[in-house]
């Protein structure tokens, strides 16, 4: 299998990938917005969902930071809606 090395090819993967995630755990995202702990609640769907998008993406366009940048556009400014004390 050949490697992701198009930065953006690997945005849309990352972005899919939590996209799952959030829609798989809704109920853990919604929660860990309003208790201002959700990379406690989906440390391991994150994690998983890393190591995943790692296996499919050339370490030359730096996959951890496209990672961490559609961790936080994804899980976090997509729910913005959710009522918390934080926002």
């Amino acid at each position: 299998m050949n490697l992701i090395d198009n930065p953006d090819q690997a945005k849309r993967l990352s972005r899919a990938i939590l996209s799952d995630v959030a829609i798989y755990n809704k109920e853990k995202v919604e929660s860990g917005i309003k208790n201002d702990n959700i990379f406690d609640v989906l440390k391991d769907e994150i994690e998983e969902g890393r190591q995943h998008f790692l296996s499919r993406v050339s370490a030359s366009i730096n996959p951890d930071l496209i990672y961490e940048i559609a961790v936080v556009d994804v899980l976090i400014k997509r729910a913005g809606k959710i009522e918390s004390p934080i926002w």
